[in-house]
C-alpha cells in the first residue's frame, strides 16, 4: 500500500470509525505489528478501531472491496504469529467492542463482544454466583474473541474443557459485511450448518467476530489444592496417568520439572524443594464431600508412586501459593535469556513419560536448555526453549529442536499445538498431522468463504 493509496483509505475508514480510530502514524503501526510468537514483526498499512457492530461489519466490507489484507486482533498475546499483519495490510482492533451484552443467570448464558477481556468477564460472571471455567494464562489481558480464534485453553481444561465446550452460539460479519447468525441461547440446538463450531479455532481467516454466546455453569462448592513432591519426573508422569485411571478427574493437574522449580523458587522465593526432580500440582473441586473423598485418594496414589512428600493446602493463603507457583513458571523461565521459545506439543496422557523423556534427549542432542512445565492430565506440555535469537548458530540448533519436539509428539500419537493454535509458526508442519487431503478440502472452504483471501492470510495455510 503506498501512501498516496493509505491516507486516502485513512479517509474512507474515518468516515466510518471517526478520526481519532484510524492509526497511521509509523509509531501507532508499530504496536500492532506483531504478537508474543518470537516471529519477525510486520508493518501493516492501517490500523482501525471500530467501537461498534455497524462499524466493523462497514470495515470488513471495506477491506473487501479494495482487497485490502485484514487481520484482527485482541490483545496479541497469542504464540504462533496469529495476529501478525500481511505487509501494508489492515489491522482491525477490537479493544473499542467490550460490552458484556447480557448474562443470564435462569438460563445461564451470556452475550460478549469480542474485546470482552477474559478475566473480567469471568469476575463479572463470579459475581452472579456463576462459573464460567475457560483459563487461558494470559487470561488478564486476552479478550473472548481471541479465546474463541484459538480456542485456548488453560489449567481447568482437564475436567471443566477448552473454550469451544463453552461457544452456544455466534453472529459474525462474511466478507461482504453481511452478519451471519449461528447457534442460540438454548442448550440444545441443530437448526442449520454449526458454522459458530466452524468459526471456533479458525483463527480469524473465515470471518469476523461480531457477539458470541457463552455457556456458563453452576461453579464448585468446594475446592482443595495439593503439592506432590517427586524424586524423579518418571514417577510423577506415572502418577498422572495412576490418577486418571482411577476415574478422578481433578479440576486442574500441572507438572513443572526441576530446571522450572528451581527458576520459579529463584523468581518468587515461593520455598519450593528445588531438589525436587518434579512437581505435580492438584486441585480437585466439587461437592465438599466428594472432594474429601478424591482428595484423600489422590494423596494416596501420589504416595504409592513414590512422592516423597505431598502438601495439602489448608487454607486459601496456601492455596494460591500453590497456582501462584505454576502461573509464575513462564515468566520466570522467560526472565532468564533474551528469548523464549514456548511450545505446546500435546500427547495422550499416557505417553507423557515418553514425551519427557525425548524433551530430555533434544535438549542434550542440541544443546539447549529447556524447561517443561504444562498440563500433565491432557498431555498438554510446554517445553520451554531459553535462547538467543541474535546467536545465529544457536537459534538454527533451536529451529531443528522445534521441529524434532513436533515430530516426537507426532510420533506419539500427539498433535502439534494443544491450545497456541497453528498461526504462522506451525503452518509448515500441517501437512505432517493432517496430509494433503485435508489441507486441500481447508483451502477450498477458505476460498468459499474468502474469495480474495483478506481474512488472516497465510495462517494455517501450508
Amino acid at each position: 500500500m503506498s501512501t498516496k493509496q493509505a491516507s486516502a483509505l485513512a479517509g474512507k475508514f474515518s468516515e466510518i470509525v471517526g478520526k481519532d480510530n484510524v492509526m497511521t502514524s509509523e509509531n501507532d503501526r508499530y504496536a500492532y505489528s506483531y504478537d508474543s510468537a518470537v516471529l519477525d514483526p510486520v508493518m501493516p498499512g492501517l490500523v482501525v478501531r471500530p467501537t461498534s457492530s455497524e462499524a466493523l461489519g462497514r470495515v470488513v466490507a471495506l477491506c473487501n472491496e479494495h482487497g485490502l489484507p485484514l487481520t484482527v486482533r485482541g490483545a496479541g498475546t497469542n504464540l504462533s504469529g496469529g495476529t501478525i499483519p500481511l505487509p501494508g495490510g489492515v489491522v482491525v482492533l477490537t479493544n473499542g467492542l467490550t460490552r458484556i451484552l447480557e448474562i443470564n443467570e435462569e438460563d445461564l448464558y451470556a452475550i460478549v463482544e469480542p474485546g470482552v477481556v477474559t478475566a473480567s468477564f469471568a469476575q463479572e460472571v463470579a459475581r452472579r454466583g456463576l462459573f464460567y471455567p475457560p483459563d487461558p494464562g494470559s487470561q488478564t489481558v486476552s479478550t473472548i474473541g481471541g479465546n474463541v480464534a484459538e480456542n485456548a485453553g488453560g489449567l481447568r481444561g482437564l475436567k471443566y474443557g477448552v473454550t469451544k465446550d463453552y461457544v452456544m452460539g455466534m453472529e459474525f460479519w462474511d466478507v461482504d459485511g453481511r452478519l451471519i447468525k449461528s447457534g442460540s441461547r438454548t442448550v440444545k440446538g441443530v437448526t442449520g450448518y454449526n458454522l459458530h463450531g466452524l468459526m471456533v479455532a479458525s483463527e480469524g481467516t473465515l470471518a469476523v467476530f461480531d457477539k458470541i454466546i457463552l455457556k456458563l455453569v453452576p461453579p464448585p462448592q468446594a475446592a482443595k489444592s495439593m503439592l506432590a513432591v517427586f524424586d524423579s519426573i518418571a514417577a510423577a508422569s506415572e502418577t498422572v496417568a495412576a490418577i486418571i485411571a482411577a476415574k478422578i478427574v481433578p479440576a486442574t493437574l500441572e507438572m513443572m520439572d526441576n530446571f522450572t522449580i528451581r527458576t520459579v523458587d529463584n523468581f518468587r522465593h515461593a520455598g519450593l524443594p528445588i531438589d525436587a526432580a518434579a512437581l505435580l500440582l492438584i486441585e480437585v473441586d466439587g461437592h465438599p464431600g466428594q472432594v474429601a473423598d478424591e482428595a484423600g485418594v489422590v494423596e494416596r496414589i501420589c504416595r504409592e508412586h513414590r512422592a516423597r512428600e505431598v502438601k495439602v493446602a489448608g487454607d486459601a493463603a496456601e492455596r494460591n501459593t500453590i497456582w501462584q507457583a505454576r502461573r509464575d513458571a513462564l515468566p520466570a523461565l522467560a526472565n532468564l535469556k533474551p528469548t523464549c521459545v514456548l511450545e505446546d506439543a500435546t500427547v495422550p496422557r499416557s505417553k507423557i513419560p515418553a514425551m519427557i523423556a525425548a524433551l530430555d534427549e533434544i535438549s542434550k542432542k542440541f544443546q539447549l536448555t529447556i524447561g517443561t512445565f504444562g498440563h500433565a492430565g491432557d498431555g498438554n506440555l510446554h517445553p520451554t526453549i531459553l535462547t538467543d535469537k541474535r546467536d545465529k548458530k544457536e537459534w538454527l540448533r533451536v529451529e531443528k529442536a522445534i521441529e524434532e519436539i513436533f515430530n516426537q509428539a507426532l510420533a506419539l500419537g500427539g498433535t502439534l499445538s494443544g491450545e497456541h493454535g497453528i498461526g504462522l509458526a506451525k503452518a509448515g508442519f500441517l501437512i505432517k498431522e493432517t496430509g494433503r487431503a485435508t489441507l486441500d478440502f481447508s483451502a477450498r472452504l477458505k476460498k468459499a468463504l474468502d474469495p480474495k483471501n483478506i481474512l488472516n492470510a497465510g495462517k494455517m495455510a501450508a
